[in-house]
């Protein structure tokens, strides 16, 4: 049987070689989400990224690196939670709704869950395209 940590470790890694958006900001991204989440909450900083994710039309661009990183957290934490707390086929301005009607333990399980995803995903993150940096440096 496998580990809680071991399934985020799987999934984050899975979701960090799959992304769509430029990787030099995502990896600078992962690394800054965690301090963000304990200095603002957990539910000011997933409404940041859709409000970051989003153009004047207000419609969210996919490839953001905002809405990549919202779209991990929301579909890890309706993966790992389940559908007594988060809806499978909401989009983004209603997970963030949902985060606001949290009762006290679900929001700070929630946010304990993310935390611990994102160590995995900051983690690949920082594997996987740390010699990106140089490489785009030096071709200029």
């Amino acid at each position: 049987m496998r580990t809680l940590g071991q399934k985020r470790a799987e999934y984050a890694l899975e979701k960090v070689l799959t992304i769509s958006c430029d990787r030099k900001d995502f990896k600078s991204l992962s690394s800054g989400v965690p301090p963000m989440i304990l200095q603002n909450g957990f539910g000011q900083t997933m409404a940041f990224f859709v409000a970051k994710g989003t153009d004047k039309e207000m419609k969210i661009k996919g490839n953001d690196k905002h809405i990549v990183m919202f779209r991990i957290i929301k579909e890890w934490l309706v993966k790992e939670l389940g559908t007594d707390v988060f809806r499978i086929d909401s989009d983004e301005k209603d997970f963030i709704k949902e985060i606001s009607q949290l009762s006290q333990v679900d929001y700070l399980t929630a946010q304990k869950e993310t935390l611990s995803l994102l160590e995995w995903v900051k983690r690949y993150a920082n594997a996987w395209f740390s010699g990106e940096e140089s490489q785009n440096d030096t071709g200029s």
